[in-house]
């Protein structure tokens, strides 16, 4: 969460850096999904790139991996996998959609 509160409402090429100069082992997952999400803006929502600003970041619980670790005496610890679903959305101006010739 503290990584995510770091990007929050900046411009996308603001949050890349800083991200890139996070020392958070957690900046560098958040940097591959919101390059993906800028490349999914620009192409399947026709937004310009360089107009792109983050609106929301979450965070949210995702699925518990059980898994168990063998000790001594025949017995077992549980190890719980976490895992999280990360959701950034953007904004921006839309490109000029090119006009169809007839």
């Amino acid at each position: 969460m503290l990584v995510a509160d770091l990007i929050r409402h900046l411009k996308v090429n603001e949050a890349l850096t800083q991200l890139t100069l996070s020392p958070k082992r957690a900046a560098r997952p958040l940097k591959k999904i919101l390059i993906q999400a800028q490349k999914n803006a620009v192409n399947n929502s026709l937004l310009i790139s360089d107009s792109l600003k983050i609106n929301s970041v979450a965070i949210g619980e995702g699925p518990i991996y059980k898994r168990w670790q063998p000790v001594s005496r025949g017995r077992a610890h549980p190890i719980m996998k976490r895992t999280s679903h990360i959701t950034i959305t953007l904004i921006g101006e839309p490109t000029q959609a090119p006009k169809a010739k007839v």
